[in-house]
């Protein structure tokens, strides 16, 4: 095979740190792995009933590019009574990450710039790339809050796009009303078009959640089933916004997904009438143990939301940590895998809970015993 076939934007775009340790995990005995980003419960019972039966019952074709009716009226519904836009329509897309490589194809021209948050999720870099885009980061170190001056500084002429994330994913911070209104004031005032990433909007612990769509109503809301459902297999998420940008993101999963899976529609619509709360408190709880187990020797900021922690190598860099970590069959991610600087590593506390004190155990001792 030759090298030439293989396309300039594919070499600009490395294999996910993330995935390397899943690999990493397959070998090793019983590993203590907070790694994952995905809940550790299983998708409610009636969600999976509601998937067999549309099996079972022949709805096994194509649905319609915007997904099923029921579905995407529903959506529909909640999007109208939560922010009373009358030009803001919703559809089901591929799962978020489908959502938003549609949103950044749809607006991102070569060369474009695409403002993100530092630390990112690792998704965002490469499907900038993959539109053509130029990331620019801005540094939200030590507290993960966003500075607007910061983000005012760094639009210039060929800023198209602003991506947001809260509750965040790798540092667990959720965004103040304050903090959300000033940015999408911003988006508004330049003209730059704001991405709202909501996936982990259900796990909010010490604040309320703020969409910066109810002070921006040209904001693009991605969201869907995979974190608050444990759902991350079906494939299910949903976009919601600016009827003009929507029907160009039709337009292309018309052509690239094609729909998201019908079964898993069907049991993505029972999945709205699911009562997660308890979920959610679990999760806080396994979050206060975390930070109230790890506080004295590591340096915690965020954490108020999702199920992450993006934490300070007590020594060394984040790489050099994680290493020694995996070296005690303890499974952390490094920092630089979501960032631009390798300080941090993050841990995922969805998880058993004797695994999260199997984990605090080792990552307390690594702290006193040093490199």
């Amino acid at each position: 095979m030759s090298e030439r076939w293989i396309s300039d934007r594919m070499h600009r775009i490395d294999a996910s740190g993330i995935r390397k340790v899943f690999d990493l995990a397959a070998s090793l005995d019983s590993p203590i792995n907070l790694s994952i980003g995905q809940p550790h419960f299983d998708t409610p019972e009636a969600v999976r009933s509601a998937c067999t039966l549309a099996v079972d019952t022949g709805r096994n074709a194509y649905s319609q590019t915007q997904g099923i009716k029921p579905l995407v009226e529903a959506l529909q519904s909640r999007a109208d009574a939560e922010y009373g836009h009358a030009d803001r329509k919703a559809f089901v897309t591929s799962g978020t990450s489908g959502g938003l490589m549609l949103a950044l194809c749809t607006l991102v021209n070569p060369g474009d710039e695409v403002i993100v948050f530092d630390p990112w999720f690792v998704m965002y870099k490469h499907l900038t790339t993959m539109a053509g885009g130029k990331v620019v980061n801005i540094p939200t170190y030590p507290d993960f809050r966003i500075d607007v001056d910061r983000v005012r500084d760094a639009i210039t002429d060929r800023t198209k796009v602003i991506l947001f994330n809260s509750p965040a994913n790798p540092t667990g911070t959720v965004a103040g009303e304050e903090e959300v209104r000033a940015l999408a004031e911003l988006a508004a005032e330049k003209d730059v078009a704001l991405i709202s990433d909501e996936i982990y909007r259900l796990f909010c612990y010490d604040q309320p959640f703020v969409s910066p769509a109810q002070f921006n109503d040209q904001t693009i809301v991605v969201d869907g089933f995979s974190k608050s459902h444990s759902m991350t297999g079906w494939r299910v998420g949903w976009c919601h916004g600016p009827e003009h940008v929507i029907q160009q993101m039709l337009k292309l999963q018309q052509f690239t997904f094609v729909c998201s899976p019908q079964p898993l529609q069907w049991g993505a619509l029972a999945a709205l009438d699911e009562d997660m709360s308890s979920h959610v408190d679990e999760y806080r709880k396994k979050r206060n143990f975390m930070r109230e187990s790890l506080q004295e020797k590591f340096d915690i900021r965020g954490a108020d939301g999702a199920f992450y922690m993006f934490i300070k190598a007590p020594w060394g860099t984040g790489s050099e940590f994680v290493r020694k970590a995996i070296e005690n069959n303890l499974l952390i991610i490094p920092g630089n895998v979501f960032s631009e600087s390798d300080t941090h590593f993050r841990l995922s506390y969805a998880a058993s809970d004797e695994t999260l004190r199997r984990g605090v155990e080792v990552l307390n001792r690594l702290a006193d015993e040093g490199p």
